[in-house]
């Protein structure tokens, strides 16, 4: 599987980095498609717009807008279904090349465990690399409250809440 091309813009500030797309999201061509996805309802709640009822298009042009960028640490992979566990094969996006390609971009958040394990990587482009809790529905120990605190302290330390 291959996964979505990268929303950013020279302009971009903060990037998400998620681990690789689960299947609501693969057959959409959507990142954070799944229902029960919280991205979508956090990033709104931060910026008090309702972004998960827009278009998707309307959605990327806001986080573009905004400074924030979208993408995974996975550029392909095998998997069965959409745990980041049942993930084999995996091949990298060119994550050191981030800088280039987003020469504004001040810090790099990790959405979850799995795209955390890149934080090595990410480190080496010098900027401030945070670990946030998943947005997916499989981490269910985490409240919504508990998960919007957690993205509002990286939001606004950058200027993005």
């Amino acid at each position: 599987m291959v996964g979505l091309s990268p929303v950013l813009s020279r302009a971009s500030r903060l990037i998400v980095l998620g681990s690789f797309p689960g299947a609501a999201s693969l057959a959409a061509g959507q990142y954070y498609a799944h229902p029960r996805n919280q991205f979508w309802p956090i990033v709104g709640t931060l910026w008090g717009v309702p972004l998960a009822d827009w278009p998707y298009r309307e959605r990327l042009a806001e986080l573009r807008r905004r400074g924030l960028a979208l993408w995974d640490v996975y550029a392909s992979c095998r998997r069965e279904g959409s745990l980041d566990s049942a993930i084999e094969a995996a091949v990298p996006n060119d994550l050191p090349g981030l800088s280039r390609r987003c020469p504004a971009l001040e810090a790099v958040a990790h959405n979850g465990g799995e795209s955390a394990r890149f934080a090595r990587v990410t480190s080496a482009l010098g900027l401030p690399v945070y670990r946030l809790p998943s947005t997916s529905p499989a981490n269910a120990s985490w409240s919504f409250e508990r998960k919007l605190a957690a993205w509002r302290a990286v939001f606004e330390r950058h200027g993005l809440a």
